[in-house]
């Protein structure tokens, strides 16, 4: 079993952070002129043409290959139905309340990971997971949210990440690298996006004022993949994904300065339980590491 480096995947998940923080931002700005299909298809064009010019730039075009082409198409639809849902969500609920759902990703990745991954469980990750879990209840407050069309959505997205996230630790496992996953990625989606934006015959284009909110979208969100695949390179999943909670006491923050959505005393205890779910889980993998070093 190669040796895993939990320190260095919790920075790759902090630069992750900050890539879907800028995103949510860029996103609603955004909602207002294209829908999320039309989104989806200008970010992941821009994103082949990143990744491309990457490849190009680096000699590094021999990463990618057609290997194990059913497994990136089941990752990039399972991302493609998660981020349109996430996409719609985050133009009409709270921020706070977005992310607290699709928070959820790791309680599903907890159902379905020693399945498809074949990762054990230690009483010390269950921990975690469940004090997180409590925690994203605080925050979310459930008892006052209105089951809307964008908390379905929300709800929605966690199980299509659940789904991308399990799968691009497979295709870590043998043997493709970031760049590869991401240009497969932002490939399958461009095709997907522009099926479903086009078939009405009718693509709206992002006015000049919105390009570079497009712009950010694009790059956040091939920022945060290549945190995510990097950080699921050196981390099991069931320890990478709990350390994506450290996103909702942040756009929480976000929501409240730019949106004027409401910080109360309970959402603060959540996320302070949620940082404690991200500590003892961090903890755990370490102690792992000095019993086998």
């Amino acid at each position: 079993m190669p040796k895993t480096a939990p320190l260095r995947a919790a920075l790759w998940m902090i630069g992750a952070t900050l890539s879907f923080s800028s995103m949510a931002l860029a996103g609603r700005a955004i909602a207002v002129e294209l829908d999320t299909f039309e989104l989806m298809l200008f970010r992941s064009l821009i994103g082949v043409v990143i990744i491309t010019t990457i490849a190009v730039a680096m000699k590094r075009t021999a990463e990618i290959e057609r290997r194990d082409m059913p497994l990136h198409l089941f990752r990039n639809i399972g991302h493609f139905t998660g981020q349109n849902l996430w996409f719609f969500a985050v133009a009409v609920i709270p921020l706070a309340q977005l992310f607290a759902l699709e928070f959820t990703t790791p309680l599903w990745i907890a159902l379905l990971a020693p399945i498809f991954l074949g990762e054990k469980y230690t009483r010390a990750r269950l921990l975690a997971v469940a004090i997180g879990f409590l925690g994203i209840l605080l925050v979310a407050q459930p008892g006052q949210i209105e089951i809307s069309g964008g908390v379905i959505a929300a709800a929605g997205s966690a199980i299509g990440f659940a789904v991308s996230l399990m799968v691009t630790k497979r295709l870590t496992q043998r043997g493709h690298s970031v760049l590869n996953i991401l240009f497969w990625l932002t490939v399958t989606q461009s095709i997907f996006a522009l099926v479903c934006a086009g078939y009405d015959g009718d693509i709206a284009l992002p006015s000049l004022n919105g390009l570079p909110f497009v712009v950010i979208v694009s790059v956040a969100g091939l920022s945060a993949h290549f945190c995510i695949t990097t950080a699921l390179s050196l981390a099991p999943a069931t320890f990478v994904a709990p350390l994506d909670f450290i996103r909702l006491p942040l756009i929480g923050l976000v929501g409240y300065l730019f949106y004027n959505e409401t910080i109360n005393l309970v959402m603060v205890i959540g996320a302070v339980l949620i940082l404690s779910a991200n500590l003892v889980n961090l903890r755990a993998e370490q102690r792992r590491q000095n019993v086998r070093a």
